[in-house]
């Protein structure tokens, strides 16, 4: 909202007034320009909130439901939802028969998520030349995990080489758990290591 005589955005509310019908919200706001002093009237429309489908991942299994969003507003990847399961983040986003980052709500059929309210859950892989002992781990989100950390894990001592994300693979950098896939590891010869990862061990296969 910019003031029409000089064109300020630095806007003071004095009122605001909602009015409903079938299809809109409308609100009314009589505003003062903080620069200029005039005073005038602004009036937003928005579409009611209709239901739309989302799928909620929660580890091995899904949720499949609806949220009720305007259809007015814009999605995009990373977006934080308040869910019937509590609090999600937005994964992929489905307009007709593709996934895109962000959309326009009204064109969405399907939104993709993930829940926030639970540990991430990676996989985790030792390489020992030829075999492979794989690991699920249930992290906090933010635990960060680097190329070239070192780390205990159930009986080996490994140094991380690759990590693969949502998006890509990482050589350098780090990543959040809340966004790894899979970490891949090599055994090295060390008595110390960064940290030990053995008491979030969920499942070991080999």
């Amino acid at each position: 909202m910019d003031c029409p005589i000089c064109g300020s955005d630095e806007i003071e509310i004095l009122n605001s007034k909602q009015k409903s019908s079938k299809k809109a919200l409308t609100e009314e706001y009589l505003l003062k320009c903080e620069d200029c002093g005039h005073v005038f009237k602004d009036v937003v429309s928005l579409k009611k909130p209709i239901p739309y489908r989302l799928i909620i991942s929660e580890q091995d299994k899904s949720h499949k439901t609806t949220i009720d969003l305007s259809p007015s507003d814009e999605l995009k990847n990373g977006d934080v939802l308040l869910s019937e399961f509590g609090q999600v983040e937005v994964t992929s986003i489905e307009v007709g028969d593709k996934r895109v980052s962000s959309s326009k709500i009204e064109d969405i059929s399907t939104i993709w998520a993930s829940s926030v309210e639970i540990p991430a859950r990676i996989g985790f892989s030792v390489d020992l030349h030829g075999e492979v002992d794989s690991y699920k781990l249930d992290l906090e989100r933010d635990f960060e995990i680097a190329p070239g950390d070192v780390v205990k894990i159930d009986k080996h001592i490994v140094k991380v080489h690759v990590i693969k994300t949502q998006e890509r693979k990482l050589t350098s950098g780090f990543a959040k758990a809340a966004v790894i896939k899979r970490v891949y590891s090599k055994p090295v010869k060390f008595n110390n290591y960064d940290y030990d990862l053995t008491k979030y061990i969920f499942k070991k296969s080999s």
